[in-house]
């Protein structure tokens, strides 16, 4: 599975973007897809996963409630919907697929979320 991530960018503090994470590959939908950001000076995080099954999501405390994670598996694509930023918001966010959610077997390259004060 080869993945590419897009959608980061500056934003204000309290503004929101969409991640898209585009997927090759024809066993995509057999994949629990999953985000994972990683702030300057910090270990590697997750974010947000959803099953490859039955799209069950888990969300880290840090983001719950106002980050959506959702999967198109016909258009080999999954996103992150991220509202309400906050300046700890920063930092590269990776899309990555694995056999179970929060687990990354496949990763994209990153894409840099800024949200300034």
């Amino acid at each position: 599975v080869q993945l590419q991530a897009s959608g980061g960018g500056l934003v204000q503090a309290g503004g929101s973007l969409r991640l898209s994470c585009a997927a090759s590959g024809r066993t995509f939908g057999s994949y629990a897809m999953n985000w994972f950001r990683q702030a300057p000076g910090k270990e590697r995080e997750f974010v947000a996963g959803i099953g490859w099954r039955d799209s069950t999501t888990a969300y880290a405390d840090s983001v719950k409630g106002r980050v959506t994670i959702s999967r198109d598996n016909a258009k080999n694509t999954v996103y992150l919907q991220m509202n309400s930023l906050k300046p700890e918001d920063t930092a590269v966010y990776y899309c990555a697929a694995g056999i179970s959610v929060d687990r990354g077997d496949y990763w994209g390259q990153g894409t840099l979320v800024t949200v300034s004060s």
